[in-house]
């Protein structure tokens, strides 16, 4: 299967601090692909270089057969490279509806009519309609975001995303600050998108990690200890080390 999403020799210096280093990743298309590691791995650094927020030291990113290494990220957000933060981002004075349909008129290239009325744009609330369903999120469309539980609202979050029609959701902890009964939800939505999106995500909670990822990529200290099946990495003795507190990375 051809690589959805590709790094080659990538890493980021500052100054004298080696926060990611030679990482070369593979990521096919359709998978759901997991980044873990301890704190200060370097993590959210290579998220930041896969979706230009951080120039690159060294080494280049690919997504398919294209280099974009040098692309802005308004630029890789049009060629279907999209991300989710730690912490979400939302319109809280916007009812759940409104904040999709608006991300849908940006995705169009029709943000500036979004003085209009929204019920003028109807293919839009169509479209932000059926997003909404298939994350259960269609019984809170009118309620404002910021009324939401902290759950729902990274629902939001991965609905908005979802809005701009990604090739590749790349989600950085999404299940942070959610009760494990809504997490489980969070991920079983990621985990069922549709086949044709490719899903890398940073997560801490190692239940949902070695439950919904298919495949793991392991960063110690900036670098990468190991790839491979959840039941590789669970067996694997360094990994055990590093989540056991007998490195002294993170």
């Amino acid at each position: 299967m051809s690589a959805a999403l590709r790094t080659a020799g990538l890493s980021k210096r500052f100054g004298g601090l080696s926060a990611v280093s030679d990482v070369s990743l593979e990521i096919p298309q359709g998978a759901r692909h997991a980044l873990i590691g301890p704190n200060g791995a370097g993590k959210t650094t290579l998220i930041n270089l896969l979706t230009g927020v951080l120039e690159p030291s060294a080494g280049d990113v690919f997504l398919g057969g294209e280099r974009i290494t040098a692309l802005p990220q308004h630029l890789r957000v049009k060629k279907g490279l999209t991300r989710t933060f730690q912490i979400n981002t939302l319109f809280p004075g916007l009812t759940v509806l409104e904040s999709v349909v608006l991300a849908i008129l940006e995705r169009k290239g029709l943000a500036a009519r979004w003085m209009r009325p929204v019920s003028s744009h109807r293919a839009e609330i169509g479209e932000a309609t059926e997003l909404l369903a298939t994350f259960k999120l269609d019984r809170d469309a009118q309620r404002r975001t910021a009324e939401l539980a902290y759950g729902r609202q990274r629902l939001v979050e991965i609905a908005l995303a979802l809005a701009t029609r990604p090739k590749i959701l790349l989600l950085d902890e999404p299940a942070a600050g959610i009760p494990s009964s809504e997490s489980v939800e969070v991920l079983g939505v990621i985990a069922a998108l549709p086949a044709d999106v490719t899903v890398l995500f940073i997560e801490h909670d190692m239940g949902l990690v070695f439950r919904f990822a298919e495949r793991i990529t392991v960063l110690v200290a900036g670098r990468v200890l190991m790839e491979g099946t959840p039941e590789e990495v669970a067996r694997n003795d360094e990994v055990k080390a590093v989540y056991l507190g007998r490195e002294a990375h993170g």
